[in-house]
């Protein structure tokens, strides 16, 4: 059986062996048309353009002895003379390109006619005798001369043309031959190639096209198909390697498919196990999965759209993941919302995360509700112990300070030196307590709703120079550079402005106690689209990356950050703070070059300050 090679091989060589012969064959007949042709110019074209010349050279010589007898003397013989040289020079062309059976012969008469004529044309050109004599001899002797050259070179002249002429009928016949052989060699080529562009498409095409119908049908799914095959060449083994894939395609969907089968009860079974309601929403806004809570609480029932829930932050959530919104956007729309579960009131966090396939393109959306009731009231009663526990302990501690106050300014007696090293120990530790019960009342209150925000509209300018102001003398008593920049187009801001002031001093009191001298501090403030971001940067120690995500954590403190004495409250405070103003906090920072501690307010308006 022969194989695909040995089949292109047979058909392109017997194109190929054609192809050889009609140009060997090309070859050899434009050689014997170039000989051909080479004859009818070279052989006879000179010597008929000879004899064409010298009877042209005889007929002027006779008419320049004419002219004598006519009496132009100078005239004549210049006539003669010119043309017996071209005479003579077409007549050694002829001697010298004999080239036709007989026409060396015929040369020989006309060379010796020639000569005899040369001879009587000196007698008739002889001005010792009178003009009658010459004429005589001119009728008698010199004009039967020039009829017999003037025939010797007409019958070479004929001989030579009647040679081109068969030299041109020759050339003729072996076109006719080449073009005859050309036209064999042609049709012969052409059906070689119909003949081998039929088994082309019998041998390749048509199982290429089987095949192709074959992995066509597979990619729809159809894997119980069977390549027909009825050859032993590249293509039947193709086939029989596509039937064997096929077959291990198909036992492979078997297994994925019985795998996927475990997987997807195992998943339903976990799923339906969570205590939180989570559902897998495609992007078009279809439940696909959801477990027993999110169908029975929520109705996201799978064949369910998002788009017709009741529930404004789940929908919220979705369109923010769909659209492409930020973190930020997407943590502002995780809005807590109330529901009677069984007649009783609980509250539920939405969540909500893309599901994204390796490129990158959005596949699915997961939203999960998740039931904080107890942790809500867990963080009621905590609230509510701090705030007790605060209000209780903060009358004794007034009590404590004071005495603590009074035995240090001796009221009541003089001191040792020990006794008033341990009452200024106290003193600090209480001053210390009192900080922090400070600030515990004030989360409780901002926490709880009890510390409402007045805001109005406020420069954002006058809030940046404020608190820069209030801290000016610490950077020149710490050696520290405080410097401001501000944009020209800030507009003002909606805000509280005894708070924020409390905001920029727990910011700018972080940053001057890790800052060492010769450092700097940078307050700037910015207009955005919809708020104003302040920000405050320190060229201190920084925080190390693993510690950012806790530093607004309430008691956090850095680890192995000795300077200072802060309660680990302050950035808490401060983030409570942003947040009851509806803005954002964000800290970004290097280890060893510096924090930046950023935060934004809304816009009191569109309108832009004038710059001060």
């Amino acid at each position: 059986m022969l194989g695909i090679r040995q089949k292109m091989t047979l058909g392109f060589g017997g194109l190929l062996l054609i192809i050889l012969i009609i140009g060997a064959q090309s070859i050899v007949r434009f050689n014997q048309l170039g000989q051909s042709i080479d004859v009818i110019l070279r052989e006879n074209y000179r010597s008929v353009i000879a004899c064409q010349q010298m009877k042209e050279a005889l007929e002027r010589i006779d008419s320049g002895i004419l002219f004598t007898f006519a009496g132009n003397d100078r005239e004549g013989n210049d006539l003669v003379r010119v043309n017996r040289e071209r005479f003579a020079q077409a007549l050694q062309v002829e001697l010298d390109n004999i080239t036709v059976p007989g026409e060396g012969e015929k040369s020989t008469v006309l060379k010796d006619s020639w000569v005899r004529y040369e001879a009587t044309l000196a007698r008739v050109q002889d001005q010792s005798v009178s003009v009658a004599v010459r004429q005589g001899r001119y009728f008698r002797e010199l004009f039967p001369l020039f009829r017999q050259v003037k025939a010797t070179a007409d019958a070479i002249l004929t001989m030579n043309q009647d040679n081109m002429n068969l030299a041109n009928d020759r050339a003729r016949r072996e076109a006719a031959s080449a073009r005859r052989q050309m036209y064999i060699f042609l049709l012969l080529g052409t059906l070689i190639s119909l003949t081998f562009i039929f088994f082309i498409r019998k041998w390749i095409l048509r199982p290429i096209d089987r095949l192709i119908a074959s992995a066509e049908e597979i990619r729809s799914g159809n894997l119980e198909l069977t390549v027909h095959t009825d050859s032993q060449d590249e293509i039947g083994r193709l086939s029989e390697a596509f039937n064997a894939m096929t077959a291990a395609l198909r036992e492979s969907r078997r297994v994925e498919r019985e795998k996927l089968v475990r997987t997807e009860q195992a998943t339903k079974e976990a799923f339906n196990s969570l205590p939180d309601a989570v559902a897998i929403v495609d992007p078009e806004g279809k439940v696909e999965v959801s477990t027993e809570s999110a169908r029975n609480v929520f109705g996201l029932k799978p064949g369910i759209r998002v788009q017709d829930l009741s529930y404004t932050p789940i929908k919220q959530l979705f369109y923010g993941i769909v659209q492409g919104d930020s973190p930020q956007d997407i943590e502002r729309k995780k809005e807590l919302f109330q529901r009677f579960v069984s007649g009783e009131e609980r509250f539920f966090q939405p969540d909500a995360a893309p599901i994204n396939d390796r490129r990158g393109d959005l596949t699915g959306v997961v939203l999960t509700l998740k039931d904080i009731t107890e942790k809500r009231r867990v963080e009621e009663m905590k609230g509510g112990l701090v705030s007790t526990v605060s209000h209780q302990l903060k009358t004794p501690l007034t009590s404590v300070r004071m005495a603590i106050h009074l035995l240090l300014e001796e009221k009541v007696g003089p001191l040792n030196e020990k006794q008033a090293e341990l009452l200024m120990a106290a003193r600090e530790d209480s001053d210390l307590l009192e900080k922090i019960l400070t600030s515990l009342m004030d989360m409780s209150r901002i926490e709880s709703g009890g510390l409402s925000m007045a805001c109005t509209p406020v420069s954002s300018r006058d809030l940046v120079r404020e608190a820069a102001e209030s801290f000016h003398r610490a950077a020149q008593d710490g050696g520290i550079d405080l410097e401001v920049r501000l944009a020209d187009d800030l507009p003002p801001v909606c805000a509280d402005t005894e708070q924020i002031g409390h905001l920029f001093t727990n910011l700018l009191s972080n940053a001057f106690r890790y800052t060492a001298p010769g450092g700097r501090i940078t307050i700037s403030a910015e207009a955005q689209e919809e708020t104003v971001r302040f920000s405050v940067a320190d060229t201190g120690t920084g925080i190390p990356s693993r510690f950012l995500n806790r530093v607004f954590e309430q008691f956090f403190r850095v680890p192995d950050q000795e300077r200072g004495t802060g309660t680990g409250l302050g950035l808490a405070i401060a983030k409570d703070i942003v947040e009851a103003h509806g803005g954002t906090i964000h800290v970004e920072s290097e280890e060893g070059k510096g924090t930046t501690f950023s935060f934004t307010l809304t816009k009191a308006d569109g309108t832009t300050e004038e710059g001060r």
